[in-house]
């Protein structure tokens, strides 16, 4: 089984628990995160690692959202989700690794807690950034490494575990990939200890 078969099928997995559990986190830790980012979405926009479609009643009426994600399970949840809705997205599977679309398709790129879980997260942003027009806004969210000292102690603990059990990071910082990129920042907030870190970028 190839590592991406492996992630694809423990994905769909996790995917019966997944709306429960992040539940918790959007109560505890993440606040309006979502909101945040969908409510500056405009055009036609790209979320990548869609998951169970979570974000989906955030977007403002008339957006045009292509939602990709990794696992068809989680796929089925997002699309049973728009359904609910009443509103119609494109979801597709395939990887952040390698979007499947043209340079400058979209007008906004989200990502909401995908990154953390992505294998190669720098290769992800990077293809986000190619797949952004050229003023487009490339918007991001995720729990990252705290600037409590103490917490990101704890935080490496944690990863002892969770990285090859579930590929799930705690210390990474998407700034980082996206200033590395000539990103231009142009708004970043970030709260709970420094354990949370969104932001919104785009092409310099």
């Amino acid at each position: 089984m190839t590592k991406a078969e492996r992630w694809r099928r423990y994905w769909d997995r996790k995917s019966a628990t997944y709306d429960a559990e992040m539940d918790v986190w959007d109560r505890r830790l993440f606040g309006d995160s979502r909101a945040w980012v969908c409510g500056q979405a405009s055009g036609d926009v790209l979320e990548v690692a869609v998951g169970t479609g979570l974000n989906l009643p955030n977007y403002p009426a008339g957006v045009r959202l292509t939602g990709l994600d990794l696992s068809a399970g989680m796929l089925d949840l997002a699309r049973a989700r728009a359904e609910k809705l009443g509103r119609a997205f494109t979801l597709k599977q395939g990887s952040a690794h390698e979007l499947p679309f043209a340079d400058a398709s979209f007008d906004t790129v989200v990502c909401t807690f995908g990154l953390c879980a992505i294998p190669d997260h720098a290769a992800a942003v990077g293809e986000m950034a190619r797949v952004l027009r050229p003023a487009g806004r490339l918007i991001l969210v995720d729990h990252v490494a705290s600037s409590v000292w103490p917490v990101r102690g704890m935080q490496w603990l944690v990863e002892l575990a969770s990285v090859p059990l579930a590929g799930e990071h705690f210390r990474r910082r998407p700034l980082k990939d996206v200033e590395a990129l000539g990103l231009v920042v142009e708004r970043r907030e970030r709260f709970k200890a420094g354990l949370v870190e969104r932001l919104v970028a785009r092409h310099g």
